[in-house]
């Protein structure tokens, strides 16, 4: 049946109406913006160019980096040109398009996280079979599969999504596209939709979600058994970095996808978009460069070379 769609745009809801504000709020905005992107592509290069971080983990946390910079880029510069114009309307096909990569690079994160966990997994409870477990060939895809298993999903979340027809109000309670906004302002039964994303977001959390807790289980039983107190903190020193990206990803995606959109919670809703969109990409890379010794040694080296 043919899409009957009355509107052919949408108007996002703006930041705010105060004039000092939105210049303080764009100034911000743009400065997290640029940060974020300095320091995911920092890492990527560190990581490239780095003998010393030639290792899993840090290939994971490559790929980590270039996942945040395109996760915030997905949404921060259509946030930057609405507080620049004061123009929040978008093109529903060009907000459709917004949604599925919002999805795409979510759930890459998340597969993602979750062969980090593995790879600690295998580094703290098997260190004898590491290197033959984790060869580059067994990382590479595990990579592979995390970038692409994210097509599914995605594709399935967009293409339920075409299906409805939204006939107005054409404004949503946000400042960028995602799923819950959408549904809110569609006139056809969201039923399916809403079915489909509960399956397939309780079918990824027992792979991605299940895989990470599964291993995490492990490696607190293997740490128990080791009696000095050193020990135990080198081995925890190499999982709070990832536990601490994990623990803000899943509260955010909870929060957003799982917790009712009421008016009630809307100022916090916003402030959940902001730190999943804008924040969380830039505290991961910061995260674990304050938190990597490795990390923090090869930047020192790299500034006294330049």
């Amino acid at each position: 049946m043919k899409n009957q769609t009355s509107i052919t745009s949408v108007l996002l809801m703006s930041l705010s109406d105060n004039q000092r504000t939105i210049h303080v709020l764009f100034t911000v905005f743009l400065l997290v913006y640029l940060m974020t992107v300095f320091t995911n592509v920092l890492i990527i290069l560190l990581v490239v160019t780095c003998s010393s971080l030639h290792t899993p983990m840090y290939f994971f946390l490559g790929n980590l980096a270039f996942l945040d910079m395109s996760y915030s880029s997905v949404t921060a510069p259509r946030m930057l040109f609405g507080l620049t114009t004061r123009y929040w309307s978008i093109s529903l096909p060009d907000c459709i398009a917004q949604v599925f990569f919002v999805i795409y690079f979510g759930c890459s994160e998340a597969f993602l996280l979750s062969s980090m966990s593995y790879d600690r997994y295998v580094a703290i409870c098997h260190p004898l079979h590491y290197s033959q477990v984790m060869s580059w060939s067994k990382c590479s895809q595990i990579v592979s599969l995390s970038w692409s298993s994210a097509l599914l999903p995605s594709m399935l979340y967009t293409l339920c999504l075409i299906r409805l027809t939204f006939c107005g109000p054409n404004f949503i309670q946000n400042f960028i596209c995602d799923l819950p906004n959408l549904f809110q302002i569609s006139c056809t039964d969201i039923s399916i939709n809403l079915l489909v994303l509960i399956i397939v977001g309780c079918f990824l959390g027992i792979i991605a979600f299940g895989t990470t807790f599964y291993s995490y289980v492990r490696i607190f039983r293997t740490v128990r058994m080791i009696r000095t107190s050193g020990g135990k903190r080198k081995a925890f020193s190499t999982c709070t970095s990832h536990l601490t990206v994990v623990f803000i990803f899943y509260a955010s995606v909870t929060f957003t996808y799982f917790v009712p959109n009421t008016s009630n919670l809307l100022t916090l809703n916003r402030v959940v978009t902001v730190i999943y969109t804008l924040i969380t990409p830039l505290l991961n890379p910061l995260i674990y460069s304050l938190r990597s010794r490795d990390l923090k040694a090869a930047l020192q080296r790299a500034v006294h070379v330049h």
